[in-house]
């Protein structure tokens, strides 16, 4: 029995296919990264479900502490880079921080993980 081999064009001037969109620069990598790094923590991750959960996506920080099991300053220092990162606003009212979803936060890091 013959085996036929399909025989490649190595005249042919491209090897790969062409892209189809323009790929991030590296400052936009960059800035992507340090969102990224954001997220990339179970406890952040957690929290910003919480928040996103709670009603109208605004949560205090008096009620994430338990949830999450840590304490008080532990919890307002992820916090803290969850906000730094644009996926919380921060609101103070008597004693206590409210945290806010910022609307469409989530929405720019999944868009750029998609193909068009």
């Amino acid at each position: 029995m013959t085996t036929m081999l399909d025989v490649t064009d190595i005249t042919a001037g491209v090897c790969c296919a062409p892209l189809v969109r323009e790929p991030l620069s590296a400052e936009e990598a960059d800035r992507l990264a340090a969102t990224m790094k954001a997220l990339a923590d179970p406890t952040r991750l957690r929290l910003l479900s919480i928040v996103a959960a709670s009603e109208d996506s605004e949560a205090c920080v008096c009620d994430l502490i338990e949830p999450v099991g840590l304490s008080q300053p532990t919890v307002s220092h992820h916090l803290k880079i969850l906000t730094a990162a644009g996926f919380l606003t921060r609101s103070k009212r008597g004693t206590w921080a409210y945290f806010k979803l910022v609307p469409g936060a989530l929405d720019r890091v999944s868009q750029l993980l998609v193909a068009s």
